[in-house]
C-alpha cells in the first residue's frame, strides 16, 4: 500500500486495468492507486442488445464506490476490430482494425454513445471519475466526441469530468501538441500503438513476435508524446503490455510517463521495481533504448 516513489523522489502511479466490477475491489486490495483503464466492452458482449443506461450506470457506480475515493478511468466503447457485437450490425470489413472501431464507431452510432456517456456522468457524482475516448487519430475526432460528450453533461447539469484520449495511432502522435491542447491527459495504448507503427497485426500466428512494444520506432513515439504533453502541463500514463515488463517499467519512467497501468497481480511488483529505482539511471537507459536499432538490441540493456 505504499506509494511507488523511487529513489531520487519522483512518484510514478501505479494503477490497474481492469474489465469487471467485481475488479474494482480487488485492484484496491492489490494496493493500486485507482484504475487506469476500465474496459467497458465487458457490458456490451456476450449478450443480444447493447446494455440500457441503467445497467451501465449500476456497474460503473459499483466500481466508483469499491475504489472509495480512487480515481477510475472509464474508456467509452471501443468495440471492432478483434470484437465484433452481433446485434450491432457492424459491416464485413477486409481490414477491421483499419475500419470502424472505437471512437469511430461511437460516432457513427451517437444514441449509443450518449446512453453510455450519461451512465457514466451518473457514476461520476459518486467519486473521481475520468473519461477516456479510443483510438483518436484527427483533431476532428476529438472535437466531434467533446463537443457531444459537453451535450450530455449539460442535459444532465452534472459537473466537468477530466477527459483524456488513447494514443495508439501514428496520427495521434504526430499530432500530440495540438491534442495535448484539447485534453487533461493522454494515455499510451502500447498494444495498439506498436501493431500500428510497425504494421505488424499483434494476433497474427506468424508475425505477432515481432509486434515488441520496446521496439525504438514505439519508444521513440512514446518519447515525442510525453514532450508534447509535458509542453502543454498534461501527463501520460501508458495501459499496454509495456507497463507491466520489467524493462519496460523503466525505459517508459524514463522517457518521463507518470501513470503505468497494469493488470492487478502485477500491481505489486512493478511498485516495490520503482521504489527500487534511480530515475537518473532509467534516463540514461531511456536515451539508449531510443538509439538502439530493433527490439532485440533494447531487450539486452542493462
Amino acid at each position: 500500500y505504499q506509494p511507488a516513489i523511487a529513489r531520487d523522489g519522483v512518484r510514478i502511479e501505479v494503477v490497474a486495468n481492469i474489465a469487471a466490477p467485481e475488479e474494482a475491489a480487488k485492484t484496491v486490495d492489490a494496493g493500486g492507486e485507482g484504475v487506469g483503464l476500465l474496459r467497458t466492452e465487458f457490458l456490451f458482449l456476450g449478450r443480444d442488445q447493447a446494455p440500457t443506461e441503467e445497467e451501465q450506470a449500476e456497474a460503473y457506480s459499483q466500481m466508483v464506490r469499491a475504489l472509495n475515493g480512487l480515481p477510475i478511468i472509464i474508456r467509452t466503447l471501443d468495440i471492432g476490430g478483434d470484437k465484433a457485437v452481433p446485434y450491432m450490425a457492424m459491416p464485413a470489413e477486409e481490414n477491421p482494425f483499419l475500419g470502424e472501431r472505437g471512437i469511430r464507431l461511437c460516432l457513427n452510432r451517437p444514441a449509443l454513445f450518449r446512453t453510455q456517456l450519461r451512465a457514466i456522468f451518473r457514476a461520476a457524482a459518486l467519486g473521481p471519475v475520468r473519461i477516456m475516448f479510443p483510438m483518436i487519430a484527427t483533431l476532428e475526432e476529438l472535437a466531434r466526441a467533446k463537443a457531444l460528450t459537453e451535450e450530455v453533461r449539460l442535459e444532465l447539469g452534472a459537473d466537468p469530468v477530466e477527459i483524456g484520449i488513447m494514443i495508439e495511432v501514428p496520427s495521434a502522435v504526430m499530432m500530440a501538441e495540438e491534442l495535448a491542447a484539447q485534453v487533461d491527459f493522454f494515455s499510451v495504448g502500447s498494444n495498439d500503438l506498436t501493431q500500428y507503427t510497425l504494421a505488424v497485426d499483434r494476433m497474427h500466428p506468424v508475425l505477432s513476435r515481432q509486434a515488441d512494444g520496446l521496439h525504438p520506432a514505439v519508444l521513440r513515439m512514446i518519447d515525442r508524446t510525453v514532450r508534447a504533453a509535458d509542453k502543454a502541463g498534461k501527463w501520460v500514463g501508458v495501459c499496454g503490455g509495456i507497463a507491466g515488463d520489467p524493462l519496460g517499467v523503466v525505459l517508459l519512467t524514463g522517457l518521463g510517463v507518470r501513470e503505468l497501468s497494469v493488470s492487478i497481480p502485477s500491481i505489486a511488483a512493478v511498485k516495490a521495481q520503482i521504489r527500487g529505482l534511480s530515475m537518473e539511471r532509467a534516463r540514461a537507459l531511456a536515451q539508449r533504448a531510443l538509439a538502439c536499432t530493433g527490439a532485440a538490441q533494447v531487450r539486452r540493456l542493462r
